[in-house]
């Protein structure tokens, strides 16, 4: 392929042949989403693992050509790919599978509208990934995945505690259904102003709020904050108004004579990386075994024990 007279091949990216072998294992991990707060963060996780990165990445439309990634006294600089130029990402996944083979593992951690073409040329490429980003057509997503045979984690958090809460409101659902019949629920979650769509973890958490019976709730029912002065007054620090995830979650009876609330409130963004590298190495351990089941979730993660 060429783009503005200048071929786009592997000797644009010539750290990767140097460091085709990779890290832990082999391992390489194809961050995109960088420069991105939580893409940066898990570059720094994956340093801290000694799991190498990939030379390049993804990234948005009008993001600078390239970044770095610290942690400690190791620096890695990383190309990025702007989304404006869909065949240039295309060329640079294709060779970056060819560099690094099925040692390749790409994280997601984009824009919920570059869900699905994401995705779609991860499936079509065969190219395994944990797709961290919420949004898009969730049902499309798995679907594309699930039939193109792609090792994929798809979850809308990363967080093993949150992941665990999640798992035990849905077999409470299942083992104790119309547990809160008659309950009210209100819902509400806050992030980071930068963060465009609802919480994908609001949003899997109603199905089983549902299905304990409250009085219909749907999410657009969720009430989604983003504004500074509204997230000081629900006590979210000032330090962590451009990193956090707080979710509360109240039912309260038809005479309001009772009252459940539940609530994860998350400041910064460590744990999601330390979840997503958990991720990672879990689908490795996957395909290295040649395992028939394909796509997984945050939950398969957990029950494995895999979360560090």
């Amino acid at each position: 392929r060429r783009r503005s007279g200048r071929p786009v091949g592997i000797h644009r990216f010539p750290a990767a042949m140097a460091a085709a072998k990779g890290g832990v294992d082999g391992l390489t991990v194809m961050i995109n989403g960088l420069p991105g707060a939580l893409a940066v963060e898990v570059g720094a996780a994956c340093l801290r693992r000694g799991v190498q990165l990939a030379p390049v990445a993804f990234t948005g439309p009008s993001a600078k050509p390239d970044c770095e990634i610290t942690e400690g006294d190791k620096t890695v600089k990383v190309k990025l790919i702007s989304s404006a130029d869909a065949e240039a990402q295309k060329a640079a996944l294709a060779e970056m599978m060819t560099t690094f083979g099925n040692r390749l593992i790409v994280v997601d951690l984009t824009h919920p509208t570059a869900v699905n073409s994401n995705a779609d040329m991860y499936a079509n490429s065969k190219c395994p990934f944990v797709m961290g980003t919420t949004g898009g057509d969730r049902d499309q997503l798995m679907k594309v995945t699930q039939e193109s045979g792609t090792f994929a984690v798809i979850a809308p958090n990363m967080c093993k505690q949150i992941v665990a809460f999640q798992a035990t409101m849905e077999k409470m659902a299942k083992d104790f259904p119309n547990a809160f019949g008659g309950y009210r629920m209100d819902l509400v979650e806050s992030h980071q102003s930068t963060k465009a769509d609802t919480s994908g973890t609001a949003k899997a958490m109603v199905a089983s709020f549902n299905g304990l019976g409250v009085e219909p709730f749907s999410v657009e029912d969720i009430q989604k904050l983003r504004e500074p002065e509204r997230q000081l007054a629900l006590g979210v620090p000032e330090g962590a108004l451009k990193g956090h995830a707080w979710h509360t979650y109240t039912l309260t009876s038809s005479d309001s004579s009772v009252q459940f609330q539940f609530k994860h409130n998350v400041c910064g963004r460590r744990t999601y990386a330390e979840g997503t590298l958990d991720a990672v190495q879990f689908l490795a351990e996957k395909m290295a075994s040649g395992n028939e089941k394909r796509l997984f979730n945050m939950i398969d993660v957990l029950a494995e024990g895999k979360m560090q």
